[in-house]
């Protein structure tokens, strides 16, 4: 048997994300979303999981790509995959931190390229969400 693999078009409609879904929302607490998190992922994995919800706050907060990669240890091409699912994703990262952060729009957020002799720059697609969640 090949191993199942999701794609962006279907991974909703696969049982097993649907169960895993499930078992997410049946958790009734911290602890047992814990409990259940360990269960299903590595150390790594739930580390990783936490970085990137980092990310995302700290984003949501005004701070540069460089910034929050400082402060994470993450990889500035892991904070702009984070960037990229607040501006694009599905909603999880914006209903997240719309629920627990004041998006700050007026805070300017750059990004740093690594291989651009020419530093930062605005990213202006991330700088619209805050403005746009700001009102």
């Amino acid at each position: 048997m090949t191993k199942k693999r999701f794609t962006e078009d279907s991974y909703r409609k696969e049982p097993w994300f649907r169960a895993l879904c499930s078992a997410m929302v049946s958790c009734k607490s911290e602890e047992q979303m814990a409990d259940l998190l360990r269960d299903v992922g590595t150390l790594g994995e739930l580390q990783s999981w936490s970085e990137r919800l980092e990310v995302a706050k700290l984003l949501a907060q005004g701070l540069s790509y460089r910034e929050v990669a400082e402060r994470t240890g993450a990889s500035t091409t892991t904070v702009t995959r984070v960037a990229r699912f607040i501006e694009n994703g599905p909603g999880g990262y914006r209903r997240y931190l719309g629920v627990s952060r004041t998006l700050k729009g007026s805070a300017e957020v750059v990004h740093h390229h690594a291989d651009s002799p020419r530093g930062e720059r605005t990213a202006s697609v991330l700088q619209g969400y805050l403005d746009r969640a700001q009102r």
